[in-house]
């Protein structure tokens, strides 16, 4: 684990490992990572006989957003095997965990490491297809629906 520094890591040096399927194993050279958010309900209560008025406030339960993963089409159809699966209800394909990891400069070092456990996919977006330019990467999105996200 790096140490402690005063500048900020940078954002485009970062690992997604996501958890093999029956058999299969899933190419994850995503570009960009996006929605890594835990969120906690509050829970407002004031007893009866309370000497203040106003609400006490309580922790509730708390839930993952969703997470969105990027990447250029490289002719590979495991996401696309992974949609299927959950489309079919194969609970056991389809939740997987993924770890994002955000590495230091030397690309060895892990920085930080975010677990999403029981991810799966909820929204599959393909690439925008225009025959003008024809520089840019055809860009497939993959939204996951995860139950948690811890940070290891």
């Amino acid at each position: 684990m790096p140490v402690l520094r005063d500048t900020p890591y940078t954002a485009f040096n970062f690992l997604v490992e996501i958890e093999p399927g029956i058999g299969r194993e899933l190419r994850a050279g995503f570009s960009d990572v996006s929605g890594l958010n835990n969120e906690i309900t509050v829970a407002e209560y004031r007893a009866g006989n309370s000497k203040v008025n106003h609400v006490q406030k309580r922790p509730g339960v708390y839930k993952a957003g969703d997470v969105t993963l990027k990447r250029g089409i490289i002719g590979a159809t495991d996401l696309w095997d992974w949609i299927v699966a959950t489309r079919e209800g194969r609970v056991s394909e389809a939740k997987r965990t993924v770890v994002v990891s955000l590495l230091a400069e030397n690309r060895d070092d892990v920085v930080v490491r975010w677990k999403l456990q029981g991810a799966m996919p909820m929204k599959w977006t393909g690439p925008t297809l225009a025959g003008k330019g024809g520089g840019d990467v055809a860009i497939e999105e993959l939204v996951l629906s995860v139950e948690s996200v811890d940070q290891e």
